[in-house]
């Protein structure tokens, strides 16, 4: 990608991105958070402040391994794209009523 094509994709100019990339300019905050969300990082990770590109992913993959090897939870999940749309709305509405009991314990 060219400093051109980032600074389109973020709204600034070509001369803004290669100040960004040499140090002479800081790019503002909601600036910084477009650079993150292209290309999928933490803002942390921009500035230098932590060396894992996206930490919210790493706790997101787990969970999602622990969920795929799950047998009874990845039988659900194979047959809910199968579902109606009511019964999917249904199941998430028992999952809110469920999820905020266990809160209010």
């Amino acid at each position: 990608m060219t400093q051109s094509d980032l600074g389109k994709k973020i709204n600034v100019t070509k001369s803004a991105v290669s100040g960004y990339e040499t140090g002479i300019r800081t790019p503002d905050s909601e600036t910084l958070k477009k650079i993150a969300t292209l290309f999928n990082v933490s803002t942390d990770y921009l500035l230098g402040r932590s060396d894992e590109k996206n930490p919210a992913s790493q706790g997101y993959n787990s969970e999602f391994e622990a969920f795929k090897n799950n047998p009874q939870l990845s039988a659900f999940w194979r047959e809910l794209p199968e579902s109606e749309e009511e019964q999917v709305q249904e199941l998430y509405e028992m999952w809110k009523i469920i999820s905020k009991r266990n809160q209010d314990k």
